[in-house]
């Protein structure tokens, strides 16, 4: 860009930026300490572009100063804790493999299981790599597809490993939903985005069962109805307002870059 438009600034919008916040115990890994002085092996996190507008919009819903959890579910996934407009834990890592199961990444593992998978099909790093970024989450499970609306049809007919991927995928949400309102002392606005978290009636619901002791309320029927844009999905009784928020991250990266240029 800068060889071909001389004439125009570039500017780039990292989407890693939005977690420059999270603390040391956040960010570090229990590795020797040295891999992160002299490598920077750290977690850094991803979706913050997503994540920075989803709590924009979350703070002219219900105002400032709010315990947020968003869940951006799409082919990839990752949970963000946001606490008073800040992130504060991410589920993604040093890269975006850790963290959730996603349409074809595995997620979070035991780390031995690399070395036992490279062993057991004598795979060089490269194809154990592979395997894990590209054929495994919702594709590996199922055997069918890493696209959520086909294994959501399948589960919908019955098929066993397609219900067990949905399974798999809500337990895993649920987790994390759990944990972050235990780091953030509680939960305000539970947030779903994304192609899966904007469309996925079946995912929403399942992990919404059984997070009434954090005070949400979820409304199955709201939640069944189709609804464009922002879309309240617990009961007005509900302590924690959950909601269907479309994410913009296009116009957030236009934004940011609209900024950068009027300083």
């Amino acid at each position: 860009c800068m060889e071909l438009i001389k004439d125009k600034p570039n500017i780039a919008v990292f989407d890693t930026a939005f977690h420059s916040t999270l603390s040391p115990e956040a960010f570090l890994y229990a590795i020797p300490y040295e891999d992160y002085e002299e490598f920077k092996i750290r977690k850094y996190g991803f979706h913050g572009i997503s994540y920075m507008y989803i709590s924009q919009e979350v703070e002219k819903l219900i105002g400032e100063n709010k315990k947020v959890i968003v869940c951006h579910l799409g082919n990839g996934a990752s949970v963000c804790a946001i606490k008073n407009g800040k992130s504060i834990a991410t589920s993604m890592g040093l890269t975006p493999l850790e963290g959730l199961m996603m349409g074809t990444r595995c997620g979070d593992i035991d780390p031995s299981c690399v070395f036992q998978i490279m062993k057991d099909r004598n795979l060089t790093v490269s194809e154990v790599e592979e395997r894990l970024n590209k054929k495994s989450g919702m594709l590996g499970i199922s055997g069918m597809s890493s696209d959520s609306r086909d294994i959501e049809k399948a589960a919908s007919e019955g098929n066993e490993r397609a219900i067990l991927t949905e399974d798999i995928y809500s337990y895993k949400i649920k987790k994390y939903i759990g944990a972050y309102s235990a780091l953030m002392g509680g939960l305000d606005v539970l947030v779903f985005t994304a192609g899966i978290g904007e469309n996925a009636f079946r995912i929403r619901e399942k992990v919404c069962e059984g997070l009434e002791y954090l005070g949400i309320e979820f409304s199955i029927d709201e939640n069944n109805t189709r609804k464009s844009g922002i879309q309240e999905l617990s009961k007005a009784n509900s302590k924690v307002k959950v909601f269907k928020i479309p994410t913009q991250e296009e116009y957030m990266i236009a934004k940011e870059a609209k900024a950068i240029l009027e300083k």
